[in-house]
């Protein structure tokens, strides 16, 4: 009565999406062998850009840390244009395509290609790619089956990414609430969130921290979530112009553990206890300004003890409180705020997070360049204003 396995019910463990993606794979592999790799590209839509997210292919691994404007990949906006999936049974037909992912799939030798768009209410959030060494495997009848694993892959990938948007939703309007107290803006969120990703990119792409492009997501969404404890910060506090006293520095340094309670809070008020990585998340809120010295706080905690995830936004958030203007302070240039980093890097701020987001210039000036606060142009005016003779 009880001799049936259920060999996918794994996949409704509090597993990493990686893995969950394995077990599926697994099972495919028993009845379609030649199925060799899964991924799953996910769509920015604010940025018109599909990045790696999610694959299943052993040791093969073409494509990591890529992301391209869906402009380029003009086969991938004829499905959404049809509203169908996509069958190549000879990738061969791609091999001279200008395009990076294209070579990058041909020169790992796949052959054959199978591309489920992925949608959520109507909107496109990713593609689904089955691919196989062997061409001409994707007959209707493998189509079939391949159709409904890829809508059960589809529902695991969607399910948490929707889960971990309405965590970083409701925690992001928390967060607002205090910006309309808070002198940082919202455009500040976006770009240190930015920052963050360009960094954790980077460190993997360099051997430093071996991020996968799922934590790497992961780190992108909950950066912009570290300041959550000022909500309980006063305004006498939070606001004042000049430098803090003892009592009310004692009373800012409350904010991180006070974050950490609040997002506790939110996840068991949601039902989102689940949601794999969380201790990410919660390190971010807690860790990120702690300084390598030790001299940081809440914990005064040193080097290596600080999760890479909080050293990483320590770094996004100093170099854009620095180049963004404030009530008591101008706009420093990037090369004056890369200085000061460069200044405190191996003894406040990670030196390797540092070098990584230095090594990233040009894309640092266009994040700069795409999130542009109005408030925080007015703010500039007022301070030019006020220190003028």
């Amino acid at each position: 009565m009880f001799e049936h396995e259920d060999r996918l019910a794994r996949i409704e463990e509090n597993l990493p999406l990686s893995e969950r993606l394995e077990v599926v794979h697994g099972v495919l592999k028993e009845r379609f062998p030649f199925v060799s790799r899964i991924a799953v590209a996910a769509y920015d839509e604010k940025r018109n850009l599909l990045k790696t997210f999610l694959a299943s292919s052993g040791s093969d691994r073409p494509l990591v840390r890529y992301e391209a404007p869906l402009s380029e990949a003009p086969s991938l906006e004829s499905i959404l244009k049809t509203g169908r999936p996509r069958v190549v049974n000879d990738l061969s037909i791609f091999h001279a395509g200008p395009h990076e992912h294209t070579r990058a799939i041909g020169s790992q030798g796949y052959r054959a290609s199978y591309t489920l768009p992925m949608t959520s209410g109507g909107s496109l959030w990713g593609f689904l790619f089955f691919n196989s060494y062997t061409a001409g495997v994707f007959s209707e009848e493998v189509l079939g089956s391949l159709d409904a694993f890829g809508h059960l892959i589809g529902g695991l990938v969607a399910r948490e990414l929707a889960a971990i948007r309405t965590l970083a939703a409701a925690v992001r309007t928390a967060h607002e609430m205090v910006h309309f107290r808070d002198p940082e803006t919202g455009a500040h969120l976006d770009r240190m969130a930015e920052f963050s990703r360009l960094i954790a990119r980077q460190l993997s792409a360099d051997g430093i921290v071996p991020f996968t492009d799922e934590a790497v997501e992961q780190l992108f969404l909950f950066a912009p979530l570290h300041d959550l404890g000022k909500i309980g910060i006063p305004d006498r506090v939070l606001l004042k112009p000049g430098r803090l006293d003892s009592a009310e520095l004692e009373e800012m340094q409350r904010h991180p553990e006070r974050g950490v309670q609040m997002i506790d809070e939110i996840l068991m008020n949601f039902g989102l206890g689940g949601i794999p990585g969380l201790d990410v998340l919660r390190n971010i809120a807690l860790c990120h300004h702690e300084a390598l010295d030790g001299t940081g706080y809440p914990r005064g905690i040193f080097g290596d003890e600080i999760p890479p995830e909080a050293r990483i936004v320590a770094v996004a958030d100093v170099f854009d409180a620095l180049t963004s203007p404030r009530p008591y302070k101008g706009v420093w240039t990037n090369d004056e705020a890369f200085g000061e980093l460069a200044r405190l890097a191996g003894a406040k701020l990670d030196a390797e997070c540092v070098r990584a987001l230095r090594a990233n210039r040009e894309q640092v000036e266009a994040i700069q360049s795409r999130f542009v606060d109005v408030r925080g142009k007015a703010q500039a005016s007022q301070f030019a204003t006020a220190s003028a003779p």
